[in-house]
């Protein structure tokens, strides 16, 4: 075989099996380097060359080192070729900066490189069109999900809300609609729901649209205090509802411990609290912990997107609430805001929970996610962030010299965003804190996160850049 710096002799030996070719080979590619058959900065075959030793088209050669290069697999240089990347040298950050900004910023799940998440949506929804009763799925419905739906989405429920009825499930395009309708259901304009001090800034886009005031409660580091909400609730105006996210928190990446949401659970139960529950990463832990509506099934509304466990792609957000009357109201206010979630969506997503597809994807995106954690422990300053071992960001926490605006803005430079404290701060209890959110999901490979997380290891390490130390 010849080796870096010669043309390439290696073949893949591609089995029979499903799917696209070329995500056969990607992953062959895989294998050998896993395997030591192709060697750190080993040149492959070029496209045209592998095209003809496989007998494949051009076309099928130059996605499958598209794709092996996305998994960071090789690195491909114009006029040289496609050489096995060396592990542990991703390309400089400055060069994937010129193809596109390195997104820290946005929160979504790893695309984990097996299996392919397009082709498995290609092939269900080609799948959902071939059934008889497909022209139900390409028209107007009214509901908030049928009720083979609503049976998906319990089913899917069960692991942190135990059994619950289809009746009290409802199907929402998204958390975003769902958590717009929960609060003009349950608080006025001028009334106050409370809210972590730092919270999921869609619940703030919400609340000022509807007039609704979120109110800042303290915690602690296991989550929103009890004794910190049960004060808020003596307090005149009385608030009407409470707003957590308790697991993986965003931004903090804290999680409630058990006996934390049995607190929350009784606390908000005593003063007559309804509790909406945004839990949008309750099932990436492995061991997935009770969701707080399971403890207090009557006051609990209890919102999960599917779109921070499996994909942004799927806007299907399953809603459960305390019961069918609740959950007319619901509807109601779901049908006035967005009418209804996509029927393709939905349709896709309750195949795939009843033949196992969606908890395929879900494994895979957790050992991606777990993956990449991993290398942010390795990069980064030792106990310099708070983060879920499974979790999709990490909350890093600078040093005193670095503003959190500054620190963005110096990233932002060298072609990387991150998301200072502003944006999820509400109240004085949320001043903003020097702290940025760090997600690793949207990298489009670890080489790529690997390279953009020693850039922020470098940044933190550095003194405040001159531009910033001189403004007077």
């Amino acid at each position: 075989m010849k080796r870096a710096g010669q043309p390439g002799r290696w073949t893949p030996r591609i089995e029979a099996r499903d799917g696209p070719i070329y995500l056969a080979v990607a992953e062959a590619i895989g294998v050998a380097v896993a395997t030591g058959e192709l060697r750190a900065g080993e040149r492959l075959p070029t496209h045209r060359a592998l095209a003809d030793a496989l007998g494949v088209d051009l076309t099928t050669v130059t996605r499958a080192y598209a794709e092996a290069r996305r998994r960071g697999l090789v690195e491909a240089t114009t006029g040289r070729g496609t050489f096995v990347r060396a592990e542990g040298q991703p390309p400089p950050i400055r060069a994937a900066a010129q193809e596109g900004r390195v997104d820290l910023g946005m929160n979504l799940p790893p695309l984990p490189a097996e299996p392919s998440l397009p082709a498995l949506i290609q092939r269900g929804l080609a799948a959902l069109l071939a059934r008889p009763d497909a022209a139900d799925l390409l028209t107007y419905r009214t509901g908030a999900g049928t009720e083979e739906e609503r049976a998906a989405g319990a089913a899917w429920l069960r692991p942190v809300l135990g059994e619950v009825g289809p009746e009290r499930v409802l199907v929402s395009a998204g958390a975003q609609p769902a958590l717009l309708a929960l609060l003009g259901m349950l608080a006025g304009p001028g009334e106050i729901v409370l809210a972590d001090a730092f919270t999921y800034p869609g619940i703030r886009g919400a609340a000022a649209q509807l007039g609704v005031r979120l109110a800042a409660v303290a915690g602690d580091e296991d989550g929103i205090s009890p004794e910190a909400v049960e004060q808020a609730c003596r307090a005149e105006p009385r608030p009407k509802a409470l707003y957590c996210v308790p697991t993986i928190h965003n931004p903090t990446a804290l999680t409630m411990p058990l006996a934390r949401r049995q607190a929350i659970a009784e606390v908000a139960r005593r003063c007559g609290l309804s509790v909406i529950e945004d839990d949008p990463c309750a099932l990436l832990p492995s061991a997935p912990l009770p969701a707080i509506a399971s403890l207090a099934p009557e006051i609990g509304f209890h919102v999960a997107t599917v779109a921070k466990v499996l994909s942004p792609a799927l806007r299907v957000a399953y809603v459960a609430v305390p019961d069918a009357r609740c959950a007319a109201q619901l509807g109601a206010a779901l049908r006035a805001n967005v009418l209804m979630a996509s029927p393709l969506l939905s349709g896709l997503m309750t195949c795939w929970v009843r033949d196992g597809t969606a908890g395929t994807v879900l494994a895979a995106v957790r050992r991606e996610a777990a993956a990449r954690q991993g290398i942010a422990r390795e990069v980064l300053p030792a106990n310099s962030f708070a983060a879920h071992p499974e979790g999709l960001h990490l909350w890093l926490r600078l040093p005193e010299r670095w503003d959190r605006l500054h620190f963005a803005a110096d990233l932002r430079r060298q072609g990387l965003a991150v998301v200072p404290s502003d944006a999820f701060a509400i109240g004085p209890a949320g001043s903003p804190a020097g702290a940025v959110r760090i997600s690793l999901g949207a990298a489009r490979h670890r080489g790529e996160l690997r390279a953009a997380l020693r850039s922020v290891a470098q940044a933190l390490g550095a003194e405040v850049p001159l531009p910033f130390a001189e403004v007077v």
